[in-house]
This record gives C-alpha cells, sequence and structure tokens, in this order.
C-alpha cells in the first residue's frame, strides 16, 4: 500500500497548481513539480540555489516582481530574512500577474518547503492590507547606508546564538569581528562619499560569504560581526581568508583604479558558560592582535599555553 499512496501523491503533486519547492540546507533546490518550475523559469534536470534563481528571473524580467534594480542589496536583505523563524507566510506578485501566497517550512536541519498558492481572484484592497502587516512583522531594521542589519539586531542575534548553544549541548559556533583597515585615513584622503563608497563595497563582498545560518551586520563605524554557527574554528578560518583575498582584490573607486584596501579579523570561538560579553571580548582582543601584528589578516583568540596566537594578558 505504502508503494500506491506514494504514486498517487508524486501523480497528485505534479499536477497541482500549487507551486512546490524542497531546498537544502545550503538553500539549493532539490525538488520542484511542474508548476514551480514553469513559473520560475527553473529546467527539469536543474538544481540552481534560490539566489541563482532569484537573479536570473530578475535579469530576464520574469519569475517574481523585486520592485527593485539593486539586487545586490535586495538578495543580502532577503538572505537575512530566510531561515530565521520555522514557518513564515508572504505574499509574491510575479510578472505575468498573479499573486501567489507563499508559506515556507524550515526543520531542524534546515531544509525548506515551500508551498504557493495563486490567491490572484483575493480582493485587491485585502491582499494590500495583508501585505503591509507582513512586511511590518518581517522587517529587519538594517544600516540606511549599506543595508545590512544594525548594531542592536546584530547583538540580538548574538544573543540568541549564545541561547542556542546553551540550551543544546550540540550546537557550537564562532563569532567573528571584522574591521576595515585604516578606514579614517580613508576618509580623510579621499572624503566621506568616497569612504562611503568602501562601505558599500564591503557590505557586497561579504554578501557572498554569507551563509544561511549566518548572521552578518553592521556593530559600529568600520566594524562588522559575523556569527557562525554549527562552524569550527578551522572552518570559520577558511571563510575568513577567503573573504580577505576578495576585498583584497576589490577596486570599489572607479575613478581611482590603484585604490583597494583591506580588512582585519578578530576571531572567537563559543565556550561552555559564555556571556554575550565574553564572546564579544574574546573575538574584539583577537582583532587587536590582527591590527599590532599587521593588519590585513584573521587572528583567533586561543587559551594561554594553547598555541600562543593570543594571550589574554596581552594588550592593544
Amino acid at each position: 500500500m505504502t508503494g500506491d499512496y506514494l504514486k498517487a501523491l508524486m501523480g497528485l503533486q505534479a499536477r497541482s497548481p500549487v507551486l512546490i519547492s524542497l531546498y537544502d540546507q545550503h538553500d539549493r533546490l532539490r525538488f520542484a513539480n511542474a508548476a514551480f518550475r514553469s513559473t520560475y523559469h527553473v529546467g527539469a534536470d536543474e538544481s540552481p540555489t534560490w539566489e541563482e534563481i532569484m537573479r536570473r528571473n530578475h535579469a530576464a524580467g520574469r519569475g517574481m516582481v523585486l520592485g527593485t534594480d539593486d539586487i545586490d542589496t535586495w538578495i543580502a536583505t532577503a538572505l537575512e530574512r530566510r531561515g530565521n523563524v520555522p514557518s513564515r507566510t508572504t505574499e509574491a506578485e510575479l510578472h505575468d500577474g498573479r499573486s501567489l501566497w507563499v508559506t515556507d517550512t524550515l526543520d531542524e536541519k534546515r531544509w525548506t518547503l515551500s508551498m504557493a498558492v495563486d490567491v490572484t481572484s483575493i480582493r485587491e484592497e485585502e491582499r494590500k492590507h495583508r501585505k503591509d502587516r507582513d512586511f511590518a512583522l518581517r522587517d529587519t531594521p538594517v544600516e540606511e547606508l549599506i543595508h545590512v542589519p544594525d548594531r542592536r539586531h546584530t547583538l540580538g542575534k548574538l544573543a540568541e546564538f549564545i541561547r542556542n548553544c546553551a540550551e543544546n549541548p550540540q550546537m557550537w559556533g564562532c563569532v567573528a569581528i571584522v574591521d576595515i583597515d585604516y578606514f579614517k585615513a580613508i576618509n580623510d584622503r579621499y572624503g566621506p562619499h568616497r569612504a562611503d563608497e568602501v562601505l558599500l563595497d564591503f557590505a557586497r563582498q561579504m554578501q557572498g560569504f554569507v551563509r544561511r545560518s549566518d548572521c552578518f551586520g553592521r556593530i559600529g563605524g568600520e566594524a562588522f560581526m559575523l556569527i557562525l554557527p554549527d562552524t569550527t574554528v578551522s572552518e570559520s578560518n577558511l571563510i575568513l581568508d577567503r573573504l580577505l583575498e576578495k576585498v583584497r582584490d576589490a577596486r570599489p573607486l572607479s575613478n581611482i583604479p590603484e585604490f583597494y584596501y583591506t580588512c582585519s579579523v578578530g576571531l572567537a570561538e563559543y565556550r561552555e558558560g559564555d556571556k554575550v560579553s565574553d564572546i564579544y571580548s574574546r573575538a574584539n582582543q583577537a582583532l587587536h592582535l590582527a591590527k599590532r601584528e599587521g593588519r590585513d589578516r584573521v587572528k583567533r583568540y586561543t587559551l594561554p599555553g594553547s598555541d600562543h596566537e593570543f594571550r589574554p594578558d596581552q594588550t592593544s
């Protein structure tokens, strides 16, 4: 009988007008029915990520209406919202005139099931009120200039990360403080407008490194925080080394092609019994060491006598 149930289920989903899609923990499409693939122009043998689907449909003027000319900022904001709650419901407008009511359900392994129903026939005024309510509920406070989460939201995510680790012994992770090197000198030499362009470029560079489970935000001035749940120190180092290389190769000032900038990073891993101030302090001390040793590098906080990379009695 199990085979009959499965055969019936697969046959019905294939004919259903409901858009059904399943994404893995890396936000890559692992299953989609015909209704979804037709709407978002995904081939039968394709398995793109959610971000890739959004980017290529936006470029082609099809699929979901994003209502922005700045796709990078839109993607960064949307990725911050995706995967933050076990279930969320939103409304999407399509270029073909349809409206979809989308429900995303997240499991403990961070796989996401998305179900979208055509609600075009619902009265326009009712949809508008519901969309306004949904936007208010899901909106994340962001920095106005660079459109990344602000200090309050980021530190709130840090507290949530600490709480999750404390409540679940199987959870771990790392926290990095990333600081743009010589930012005051950049501002003094090139002016505040150019300095803002550097901040914007850095935020864009980060988009390629922030995973769905991570949290990235600005904590003040030219300082940013990256929270890396379920990530070892070695894995975090690899991610951050690649980030520094990408930043190093960037040329954000189009009229000054020779200009480049670098970043320094302080890294700390979660320890049992940590408070927010504990891990923040260790990451900050490691950042001071990275600055003191020449900048443009990642340094991690280690216990005295381990690998001597950082000692608590060292000062910045």
